[in-house]
């Protein structure tokens, strides 16, 4: 793990000098960078994006979470020693770090069926339960993901011919909806294990509908995709 988190430090920096890492990332930068993976691979799936992913949430969990209370300290367990160490929970300017990598912990957590994931999360809105009760409107980020623990974000994982695929995927988001999140491997020889749902067709596309770490059977058709979703979220 220590090799992993090293190789992560040197592209996850605060800041850098003459190309070269000058000051490790915070809190802020992991879950940040994290959620934007997330959302890149509805884009376009490319195995070394989940890759990254899964490090990073590893990281997290190691490097950054409170392993006594909960939540996420903003500076990692091999910081410099300081006066004072934050956990921030509050959101400013930007999403406050423990919401933004809760939401992405769930977000992946239910796609790479790994409960630690989604455990660390939910410690992590645990111990900030107080301040929502509270102050809910400065909150909003962890408040979010409260609401993703209550109701598991769904996903539509595609697979077949790309150029079927790459259609449906466009079928589906003509549409927004919200929690919903669509991966399209149909141009991905060797998909991540995790999100092997069933057979690939030689010919068409299939899709599977998922809520949390649970699949309903094999669909078809796009029409059939939104019906599922339509019964969901």
């Amino acid at each position: 793990m220590s090799s992993v988190y090293s190789a992560i430090s040197r592209i996850v920096a605060r800041s850098c000098r003459d190309g070269a890492p000058e000051l490790p990332g915070y809190l802020d930068d992991h879950a940040f960078m994290l959620a934007a993976l997330i959302e890149t691979m509805q884009t376009r799936f490319r195995s070394q994006d989940w890759t990254f992913a899964c490090g990073l949430a590893d990281a997290l969990l190691v490097h950054f979470e409170d392993r006594d209370r909960g939540g996420f300290w903003f500076t990692s367990h091999d910081h410099e020693r300081l006066f004072h160490r934050t956990k921030p929970g509050r959101d400013n300017a930007t999403p406050s770090g423990n919401g933004v990598a809760a939401q992405a912990l769930i977000a992946l957590g239910h796609l790479a069926s790994e409960s630690r994931y989604i455990e660390a999360a939910e410690r992590a809105v645990r111990v900030f339960a107080p301040v929502l009760a509270q102050a809910p409107g400065g909150h909003s980020t962890l408040l979010s993901a409260l609401e993703d623990l209550e109701v598991p974000p769904s996903f539509v994982v595609l697979a077949g011919e790309p150029a079927e695929t790459a259609a449906w995927q466009q079928a589906l988001e003509a549409k927004f909806r919200a929690g919903v999140r669509v991966l399209d491997l149909g141009p991905v020889d060797a998909p991540p294990p995790a999100l092997v749902k069933g057979h690939r067709p030689a010919r068409g596309a299939v899709g599977w509908v998922c809520r949390g770490t649970t699949c309903l059977p094999l669909v078809t058709s796009v029409a059939d995709v939104v019906r599922a979703l339509a019964q969901g979220r």
